[in-house]
Formats: C-alpha cells, structure tokens, sequence
C-alpha cells in the first residue's frame, strides 16, 4: 500500500492522472463508450443515461496593494510545487463560490478580504482532473497581516512589472485582465 506524504494529495499518488471512470455511479454496472449528444461519452446501459462529466469548480484572488503590486503564494503542494499562483482553491460543496474565494484567502495568506468584483470565469486544463472551471475575483481591500499558510510556503507582493512565473494559465489569465484594466 502506498502512504500518503504530508502535503500530498491523493492525485499525487496517482502521477496526478485522474483514473477513467469505469463503473457507473448509480448502479455500478460497466460503463461503455457511446455517441450522445454530439459526442463520444461514458454510458451506462443498465441506466440507459450517459455519465456526463464536468469541470471542478475553483476560486482565486488577485489581491492589490497600492504600496507592493499584487500578493501572491508560493505552492508548498503539487502540481506547481515552488512556483507563485493568486491564493485560491477549490469549492466545498456547501459554500458559494465567494465564500471559497475568501476562505481559500484567509487560509493561504492569514488575510481577510472584501471581493471587489468578478474579474471573469475560464478553464484551466488539469491533469488530475481533466479540466477546472475556474472564478477569478479582485479584492482591492483586506485587513490582516500576511502570513502563508494551508498549502502555501510562501507570500510575498510583487510589482505588475517584476512578476515571478505563474504556475496557471487561469491565474495568468486574471493577472493579465487587472493589468489592461487598473494597471
């Protein structure tokens, strides 16, 4: 039996591939491949129904500071161990999107926020879970005094024009819009 590290999810364990689901959730008969709705999905024939699959959901933060930049965390946790990100993460499935945002903010950088606004949604591709259907938030105010924690090692804020690379492209992607909209 393989044992979990500390810090490590069970997609790692996995090489961060997510298993092809083989069975399905319902019934657990075996699942097939079939052409529905426009293209090849898993069915089950016992249901009759096609298993669709979807993106998980996930939050981060571009959180601006008029003294600094933006502040972002450095990944103590696969994928993307030691690269900088916008401090976020995944949904739970009792809380709104907002709510896992500034959950996700005052975990990984001891900060609490105000969400200014919705600076969009997009996908990020996942190779532990296909794909990430990922809202990007702007909180322009927040009290606390940074402090990396969760699955961060580090914080710092960085000037828009000193920025160390991104681990994501969605993170890439909301840098960018606050960039040509507030820089």
């Amino acid at each position: 039996m393989t044992t979990r590290k500390e810090g490590e999810s069970p997609a790692c364990l996995a090489g961060l591939i997510m298993d092809e689901k083989k069975h399905c959730h319902f019934c657990g008969a075996l699942l097939t491949n079939k052409f529905v709705e426009g293209r090849i999905r898993k069915y089950c024939p016992d249901c009759r129904e096609p298993i669709y699959e979807n993106p998980v959901p996930a939050t981060c933060i571009v959180v601006t500071d008029t003294a600094c930049g933006i502040w972002l965390v450095k990944r103590n946790v696969d994928p993307k161990k030691g690269f900088w990100c916008l401090p976020g993460g995944f949904m739970e499935l009792d809380e709104t999107p907002e709510q896992a945002a500034l959950r996700e903010l005052q975990e990984e950088t001891g900060l609490l926020g105000k969400i200014d606004m919705l600076m969009g949604i997009t996908i990020n591709p996942s190779p532990a879970y296909s794909s990430v259907l990922m809202a990007g938030y702007l909180v322009r105010e927040f009290t606390g005094e940074p402090c990396a924690g969760d699955d961060a090692s580090d914080i710092a804020c960085f000037g828009l024009d000193r920025l160390p690379e991104i681990a994501f492209s969605s993170h890439r992607h909301f840098i960018r819009i606050y960039q040509s909209a507030y820089a």
